[in-house]
């Protein structure tokens, strides 16, 4: 009972510190997303900087619409997280339990995380598809989560479900290098008590940060290119966008996309908003761990007394 206790303890705690940081930073996400979105040569584009998305949403007293999307983003972010921490964490005890080893290497956390995160995407696709297309409609017209599912097919929700599973590196990267730092540092702190279930150990909330900033910063900059492929597949259409029916068709694809920002933005447009990308994926990533750092403790004796409750009243419940 111990593994699924731990697991659904993980998972708990990390999901609620990624609705803690997708909450906080979506204004951030949300002109990042826009910049990234606009392929254009360097004379024709709307946006020069990020900063000129926030600009526009204050001049045309449209704020509130870097908001827009932030419940779907929400729910995607709150149960992909948590898939994708129960699963990590299963996975993870699960091969410590075959092997009989009492740590995990650097391939194996890979492998494992990998499979973590491609389990998580196939599940959250649509709801990922909706967010983003959502966060990239001129502002005060984005559509609703049902609406903007339903004006296309099953197959439409699932676009760039290839570059996104090619993206589950990223993670990959970034909790594998996280894990190994924090093992390194919790090395010679971990419970030595045998026969009682002890909390796990957990870092201070600065160590949490940093080493979730380190990690994402290297996974980010690692896999940018494709970052910036998936938004371009996933962003709704712009009224700005002078491409013929043929042209965005294939900007929906990845070779097309890659063709895309080749043609019109040269090498450099495929590290267009890497700033941006990392700043506001580093804080998310470091605030995420950080909060989950602080909770697991919590999170881990609720799920102690669950598991008591439960075992204490199974009886009476299969009675019932």
């Amino acid at each position: 009972m111990q593994l699924d206790l731990e697991s659904l303890s993980e998972a708990t705690s990390g999901a609620i510190g990624s609705l803690v940081s997708t909450t906080v930073l979506y204004p951030l996400d949300t002109c990042k997303t826009k910049y990234q979105a606009e392929v254009q040569a360097q004379h024709q584009r709307k946006y020069k900087s990020i900063s000129d998305v926030l600009w526009e949403a204050i001049a045309t007293r449209q704020v509130l619409s870097l908001y827009q999307g932030l419940g779907t983003k929400n729910v995607q972010s709150f149960i992909s997280s948590f898939i994708y921490f129960y699963g990590y964490s299963y996975f993870r005890k699960l091969y410590l339990k075959k092997t009989g080893n009492r740590s995990i290497g650097t391939a194996a956390n890979l492998i494992v995380a990998t499979a973590a995160g491609v389990f998580t995407i196939v599940i959250t696709q649509p709801l990922d598809t909706a967010s983003s297309r959502m966060q990239t409609s001129e502002f005060g017209k984005a559509k609703g989560f049902w609406k903007t599912l339903s004006e296309g097919t099953w197959s439409e929700a699932y676009e760039g479900l290839g570059i996104s599973i090619l993206l589950t590196t990223n993670p990959s990267i970034q909790y594998t290098a996280y894990d190994q730092l924090k093992q390194r540092i919790l090395k010679g702190k971990i419970s030595k008590k045998t026969g009682t279930k002890s909390s796990p150990e957990a870092l201070s909330a600065f160590s949490a940060f940093m080493l979730g900033a380190v990690s994402k910063c290297a996974a980010t900059c690692l896999t940018y290119p494709a970052i910036r492929c998936k938004v371009m597949i996933q962003a709704a259409e712009s009224d700005d966008d002078k491409s013929t029916e043929a042209e965005r068709k294939a900007q929906r694809t990845i070779s097309g996309a890659l063709y895309t920002i080749w043609k019109r933005e040269g090498v450099l447009g495929f590290f267009k908003g890497l700033q941006a990308q990392i700043v506001k994926t580093v804080l998310s990533s470091a605030l995420l761990l950080m909060v989950k750092e602080k909770i697991a403790k919590s999170t881990w004796i609720l799920m102690l007394m669950i598991g008591r409750y439960l075992s204490v009243n199974s009886p009476k419940l299969k009675a019932i």
